[in-house]
């Protein structure tokens, strides 16, 4: 393979590896923009999912399930939209980064996968592994739910609990990875997986005639989803397909959020997004900067009371999901959003049983 891939700190460039030898991520040395113009929305075939909007992807596809171009419904609340991401194969948006990141590892030759996940990107890693005939390892944090353990160990892939905190399962996996026991399909660290997420911003803005909305709200971790969301918006602008881009304003769990700080008491509801250190945190902070964006702490109160409502109206999401419709009450409450400022939020994933 070229070396297609490098590191934004030093200028190394590589073939294959998830990170700089000096530590630092990695990304794709060339980001693919198309020519001309928008297609009108109509004109597209849809039927290929994630896919559609191909000229925009760095990795060929060799996976796939039928991921993305899940729906934009509206919200029960006034000008707000619902992209259902919980409608994908395996229940969450990490299958888009799923379907890249192993359409890329079958790309480099790779056997088996090894990843670290507190649930939805270990289903999905393990997931896409199978349906492409790889083996899989995923490495979980110990009090994992047993339903999204299930999820896992049903792939066939190999589960294994780690006591500890969360850094503690990634610090596991690496150092799998450093004996040589798998290639690192990581969802923080791999540039191919934030390529699939980005997919969300470029079908929020073809769904709704290229026009973005005001802002979008998406729960924060990892910033697999927010960082996603800022790179597909950001190459639609760059592509002259976008008049603006939306302010990106992501929803953290108390306890674990560090744009945020704060010694409030962890929100053990929002599991999903339990990351005191995500990798790329100096690129979530310049892409909240740079879209007026901003960042608020979700309680385990407001997620629960949130997490209730949606099932009310119809929408079986799991609870990480509703920190980002709770945030955006706290923001339109302080000011930060207008009451009728047109507004996304992606529901990230749906209810394990």
């Amino acid at each position: 393979m070229p070396p297609d891939l490098r590191c934004a700190a030093c200028g190394n460039r590589y073939a294959d590896r998830w990170r700089c030898t000096c530590g630092q991520p990695l990304d794709f040395v060339t980001r693919p923009l198309p020519d001309g113009s928008p297609p009108a929305p109509a004109t597209l075939d849809t039927r290929e999912g994630l896919w559609t909007l191909d000229d925009f992807l760095p990795v060929e596809r060799r996976v796939t399930l039928g991921e993305g171009w899940t729906p934009l419904l509206g919200a029960p609340t006034s000008n707000t939209e619902f992209k259902l991401e919980s409608v994908s194969p395996t229940g969450s948006f990490k299958d888009r980064g799923a379907a890249v990141t192993v359409s890329r590892a079958l790309a480099c030759g790779a056997k088996r996968l090894i990843e670290d996940s507190s649930g939805n990107a270990g289903t999905a890693i393990a997931t896409y592994a199978a349906r492409a005939g790889l083996e899989s390892e995923i490495y979980v944090p110990a009090d994992a739910t047993a339903a999204k353990l299930r999820a896992i160990e049903r792939t066939g892939a190999e589960v294994v609990r780690v006591e500890g905190s969360r850094a503690d399962v990634t610090k596991a996996a690496i150092d799998a990875v450093e004996t040589g026991a798998g290639w690192y399909a990581s969802h923080a660290w791999r540039p191919s997986f934030y390529a699939g997420t980005q997919t969300v911003a470029l079908e929020i803005a073809a769904q709704r005639d290229w026009q973005v909305p005001e802002a979008v709200v998406c729960p924060l971790g990892h910033g697999t989803l927010l960082l996603g969301l800022y790179r597909g918006f950001r190459a639609l602008a760059d592509a002259g397909w976008l008049a603006a881009e939306p302010r990106l304003l992501g929803a953290q769990a108390t306890g674990y959020a560090p744009f945020v700080g704060g010694s409030e008491s962890d929100n053990d509801r929002a599991d999903g997004i339990h990351i005191r250190e995500p990798v790329r945190a100096d690129e979530i902070e310049q892409a909240i900067a740079e879209t007026g964006g901003d960042a608020i702490a979700i309680d385990a109160d407001a997620t629960e009371r949130e997490h209730e409502r949606l099932h009310r109206a119809g929408f079986p999401v799991e609870p990480t999901s509703a920190v980002a419709p709770a945030a955006l009450r706290d923001y339109r409450e302080r000011g930060v959003l207008a009451a009728d400022a047109d507004v996304v939020v992606p529901l990230t994933g749906r209810a394990k049983n």
